[in-house]
């Protein structure tokens, strides 16, 4: 491998570490939620700041707030112990819920017979970022 290739590598590395170091990613795999009543929630949250929207998850009356407030608080608790992040500051850059196994289970039924039961789950991604890291590290013009 050429001494060019090498430099380029570490400096790709560099680069990831800078970008990671800006945001916090926390997961939670296999919520016993259907996809589709946790987006109900995740949609009103994306883009809003940290406290705003604990406010919110607490007062909503949907399952799927609390699993989304556990991982949000998570989320937030790695940021400003990793991190250094001020929760005040923080704000949700990206969520999103993708649909994750289903569980199959059979209900009995007359004559014999059994019908399908599907449990759906989901994967819940929560991305925090600091609003003062990312006004710090945009280039202001010269005009």
């Amino acid at each position: 491998m050429s001494s060019w290739r090498k430099a380029k590598k570490s400096e790709q590395k560099h680069r990831l570490k800078r970008i990671a170091r800006t945001r916090v990613q926390a997961f939670a795999r296999d919520v016993r939620i259907s996809a589709h009543k946790a987006r109900r929630v995740i949609d009103q949250i994306r883009g809003r700041s940290y406290v705003e929207t604990l406010t919110l998850l607490e007062l909503m009356p949907y399952r799927a707030s609390y699993p989304i407030f556990k991982l949000l608080y998570s989320a937030a608790a790695s940021a400003s112990h990793n991190l250094g992040f001020k929760e005040a500051d923080s704000y949700i850059s990206k969520a999103e819920v993708n649909e994750g196994a289903v569980l199959k289970r059979l209900k009995p039924r007359a004559r014999g017979r059994s019908y399908l039961i599907k449990k759906p789950t989901c994967h819940i991604t929560i991305v925090l970022k600091d609003r003062t890291l990312n006004e710090m590290s945009t280039p202001t013009s010269l005009s």
